[in-house]
């Protein structure tokens, strides 16, 4: 089980959560603020953050994008807000998952596990395609020998392609598994983020050495040949 920090204001879904998620076998700190949360986050260093978004003393969206600056520890986000317009923002800035409210501590249990699971759990070796490295515990990636500076969500595509190297991998696919999103309007961040990932491996859609398209199908990640 994990060690997880619970940000959120709200006494009475922290009790029952705290004490939800203690039964289910978790050790858990919370605090009520977001300052007072990231001061935890950096001096206990916890396995996994649940952060509400309505904190009092700041937006949770800025306190994530705080968290991010000094920590890859993954992070749920917890909130009322369920719309694409909402939570794509939420998850760019660096969020793993998130859980809209009202919800149980066995769902949140199960978000958790499945989070620490991608998050490197259960794939403690790097993986090698070509001259790129990527290591899941560590959460990070070298080119040749030189550490590529990508962002959470850059790292969990090069991550879930380097997991599946030659097989093509669908916009859908993506979306459901890296940004826990149904396929849809916000298919348009997939692209992106592949776009920023090529300008960081050295290449473009038009010369690709690592990331190649499949038109009309997907993406995939392969040795240059």
């Amino acid at each position: 089980m994990a060690d997880i920090l619970l940000i959120e204001d709200d006494v009475a879904i922290r009790t029952a959560l705290s004490r939800g998620l203690r039964e289910l076998g978790h050790a858990v700190s919370s605090s009520p603020t977001a300052l007072d949360g990231l001061r935890l986050a950096v001096q206990d260093r916890p396995e996994l953050i649940v952060l509400d978004l309505g904190l009092p003393d700041l937006d949770g969206v800025e306190l994530l994008r705080m968290l991010r600056a000094v920590s890859r520890v993954p992070v749920i986000v917890a909130t009322a807000r369920d719309g694409d317009a909402e939570m794509v923002p939420v998850l760019d800035a660096g969020a793993d998952d998130y859980v809209v409210k009202p919800y149980s501590a066995a769902q949140l249990d199960a978000r958790v596990r499945a989070v620490l699971r991608r998050s490197g759990g259960s794939a403690p070796e790097p993986l090698a395609v070509g001259a790129l490295r990527v290591d899941p515990r560590a959460r990070t990636a070298t080119l040749d020998g030189a550490a590529l500076d990508l962002t959470p969500r850059e790292f969990d595509v090069l991550h879930y392609l380097a997991a599946r190297p030659g097989e093509v991998v669908t916009k859908r696919e993506l979306l459901t598994e890296v940004w826990q999103l149904p396929y849809g309007g916000a298919d348009k961040t997939v692209d992106v983020h592949l776009s920023w990932l090529r300008r960081k491996l050295g290449e473009t859609a038009s010369a690709p050495r690592y990331l190649h398209t499949v038109r009309g199908v997907g993406v995939k990640l392969v040795e240059p040949s």
